[in-house]
């Protein structure tokens, strides 16, 4: 797809490969990262997938589908093998939520890719879904929201994470986490080394979110 001409020169643009495995919102993802910096790709390709610059998990509708979906494009092997080669992967929504270790969806227990502890969960507060624009709170050394403190982003989802057990240990840091609050508190977003994700859709959040991934694109 091609490049914008508000953004840096070709030469210098990296390739992010939007998963293309069947979940929806795949061209509205990819517009934005355009309008972000990056030269996109939508493939399901396994190759392809492991030799982007950056790889973006994007997911709609239930939990057990999106990882149903995966599967079938070995999605969760590719996420596995580029994380192991510190290669980053960006999820967004559902794309986010299939990283943690289960889901909890309509009486159904799914097992997720399990990047992380957790289990996403329906939310508890008067209106669901979540819908509309929202504040985050992000700690003061995020990379992702660097220069969006104070900005509102969109969601559309009635699940979530709302405890996150993963600590520092060793040499490693804790992950960064953003968090947002709609009849409780819950995961806005990760970054964990190489694997970054958002519950928000950041290509449906106006000049915020294209901020937001443009940081993410130069990150790479």
């Amino acid at each position: 797809m091609s490049g914008s001409p508000e953004t840096e020169p070709s030469g210098a643009r990296p390739n992010v490969v939007v998963l293309d495995y069947g979940s929806g919102n795949v061209h509205s993802a990819a517009k934005a990262l355009e309008r972000a910096g990056a030269d996109v790709t939508l493939s399901a390709d396994k190759q392809t997938a492991l030799r982007a610059d950056g790889l973006l998990v994007p997911g709609v509708g239930a939990f057990a589908a999106v990882v149903d979906q995966l599967e079938g494009v070995h999605g969760g092997e590719i996420v596995d093998h580029r994380l192991a080669g510190g290669r980053p992967v960006l999820g967004i929504c559902v794309g986010m939520q299939v990283m943690f270790a289960r889901g909890v969806e309509r009486g159904a227990d799914v097992e997720g890719l399990a990047q992380w502890p957790g289990t996403v969960e329906p939310l508890e507060a008067d209106v669901l879904p979540h819908m509309g624009w929202n504040t985050v709170q992000a700690p003061e050394d995020s990379v992702l929201f660097d220069g969006l403190h104070d900005e509102r982003f969109y969601f559309v989802h009635s699940y979530g994470v709302t405890d996150f057990p993963l600590d520092a240990y060793g040499p490693f840091r804790a992950p960064r986490l953003t968090w947002a609050e709609h009849g409780q508190r819950f995961v806005a977003a990760v970054e964990n080394g190489p694997l970054t994700a958002t519950q928000f859709h950041p290509e449906k959040s106006g000049e915020p979110g294209i901020q937001l991934l443009r940081n993410w694109v130069r990150s790479l």
